[in-house]
């Protein structure tokens, strides 16, 4: 795990605190209908690993489908802030754009998971 890192919305209403359960480096984009028109790429955490600081009641859910994936966004900036994954409801994905200090396009390139063909789906 890694140090705690600060996450923000764009307006500041909503931050996190969040551990990583692994390096920045692991950053990875998703190509499933809803992650390639949203486009951030995300990071890896436990659940235990993402606390909200400020601005829970400022958060907006987002779910579709089986329901599975949980899609928070700031309800005024509409910034993505993190979502429980599909893939492991055990894990979130946090907003590589969000993170204080992180530039994603530092992290060029960053790799593509295939949510098109998720097991679920089948």
């Amino acid at each position: 795990m890694t140090q705690p890192l600060k996450a923000t919305c764009h307006c500041g209403a909503v931050e996190l605190r969040v551990t990583l359960s692994e390096a920045l480096t692991s950053a990875r984009r998703c190509d499933c209908s809803f992650c390639r028109r949203r486009g951030a790429a995300a990071v890896s955490a436990p659940l235990s690993g993402v606390e909200i600081v400020r601005g829970a009641d400022n958060l907006t859910l987002y779910q579709w489908g089986t329901g599975t994936a949980k899609h928070y966004f700031c309800k005024t900036c509409g910034i993505y802030t993190h979502h429980q994954r599909r893939s492991n409801p055990n894990e979130y994905g946090v907003n590589l754009g969000a993170i204080d200090g992180v530039n994603p396009r530092d992290l060029d390139p960053i790799g593509w998971v295939d949510g098109v063909n998720h097991p679920s789906d089948a």
